[in-house]
């Protein structure tokens, strides 16, 4: 077994060493809108400390954005009026980016003009301490390898796709985060309020970097308020009560970035297709089914699937919790209408997080049980 973990550790460690090396090669401008607006956020908190939140593109007065917009041959680089991935405020007449704070946050612990490289590479370690623990956290041969194939796959997917949105690299550790802890919580002590806060922190910290993220934590939601539904008792209400609660601390710059840019904390940044109301639309459906995503999505609902008919008593607990994130994530991307080759990405690895780390860790008599209980006739 130890050396059968040792194999899979150090084929991670080559996929890592793979990533690093691309990376090493990737340029700051290649001519993303996305990038340029993620770099300004991040150019406003080195230039500015806590006044880098307000992104009023009138304090553009160092010329940075306008350079940069030049160095990827944007036509209207010059006219910072149509600048790309800022949103008009009509009542404060302003422009600002759209985007939360937390990824521009990031980039701007590194110095400038080599911010990019330095924030993939950390996430990537990152994920990898997460596929580690995953590979050493097994108890049997077949779970050894699914850990290390599964750990293999999440660090490659740190180059492709989240290289597509710089916002994807930190959606990604919490994703490994929330979804070992999500593991802990529900197959371990149920009622560890502390636990539950720190899954909601989580969750809530990553809609700093993506504001969709915010539905990473719907099925959660749903189910502490199942749970409250059914049993009525002071313990579940405390535990609804601090997840929620956590959530809210862990998006607070968005928050307050929202209330400097858009005129309020709930008012929202965004405009245009990003901003209209839910449209199921086959094309959106056919743009996923053709992705990559897809993919990942269909491994979350195959091992949903599995959990729920022969996983122990907790590891169920924890399907439901997923297939109802799964769930209200995938209705609400569906009736988007823009597709992306990462829209989907973070509900898939925070799915597959949680369940891998599910799976692994069961208590032992469960796992031996698991053929009993596929085997028995309904």
């Amino acid at each position: 077994m130890k050396s059968l973990k040792i194999v899979w550790s150090l084929a991670c460690t080559l996929v890592l060493a793979s990533n690093v090396w691309s990376m090493s090669r990737w340029n700051e401008a290649r001519g993303v809108y996305d990038d340029v607006c993620y770099l300004r956020q991040a150019h406003l908190f080195q230039r500015f400390g806590s006044g880098g939140f307000d992104t009023n593109i009138a304090r553009d007065d160092d010329h940075y954005l306008a350079s940069k917009l030049k160095e990827i041959g944007y036509p209207g680089w010059n006219h910072l009026a149509q600048a790309p991935c800022h949103t008009l405020m009509p009542a404060a007449n302003k422009l600002v980016i759209q985007y939360p704070p937390g990824t521009g946050l990031l980039l701007a612990l590194f110095p400038e003009g080599h911010q990019v490289i330095p924030l993939y590479v950390t996430a990537t370690l990152a994920v990898l301490g997460f596929a580690l623990l995953g590979v050493w956290s097994a108890r049997t041969p077949r779970s050894v390898a699914l850990g290390g194939l599964f750990g293999c796959l999440a660090v490659y997917l740190m180059i492709n796709p989240a290289k597509a949105s710089y916002s994807i690299a930190p959606t990604m550790i919490v994703c490994a985060a929330a979804g070992y802890l999500t593991a802990r919580w529900l197959t371990g002590p149920r009622h560890d309020v502390a636990l539950i806060a720190l899954i909601g922190f989580l969750l809530g910290l990553a809609v700093n970097f993506r504001l969709p993220n915010l539905f990473l934590a719907s099925g959660y939601g749903l189910f502490l308020l199942a749970t409250f539904l059914v049993s009525r008792t002071y313990q579940t209400f405390i535990e609804g009560l601090s997840f929620g609660a956590a959530v809210l601390i862990g998006m607070a710059p968005t928050l307050f970035a929202n209330a400097i840019n858009a005129g309020g904390p709930l008012a929202t940044t965004y405009s245009g297709a990003d901003a209209v109301s839910p449209d199921f639309s086959l094309a959106i459906i056919k743009d996923y089914l053709a992705d990559m995503q897809f993919v990942l999505l269909l491994l979350a609902l195959g091992a949903t699937a599995y959990l729920l008919r022969a996983g122990s008593h907790g590891a169920r607990s924890l399907a439901l919790v997923v297939a109802a994130n799964l769930l209200v994530n995938l209705a609400f991307f569906m009736s988007h209408p823009i597709f992306t080759p990462y829209y989907t990405i973070p509900i898939a690895m925070l799915s597959l997080w949680t369940l891998l780390f599910g799976y692994l860790l069961q208590p032992p008599q469960a796992v031996e049980d698991a053929p009993a209980r596929r085997a028995r006739p309904a």
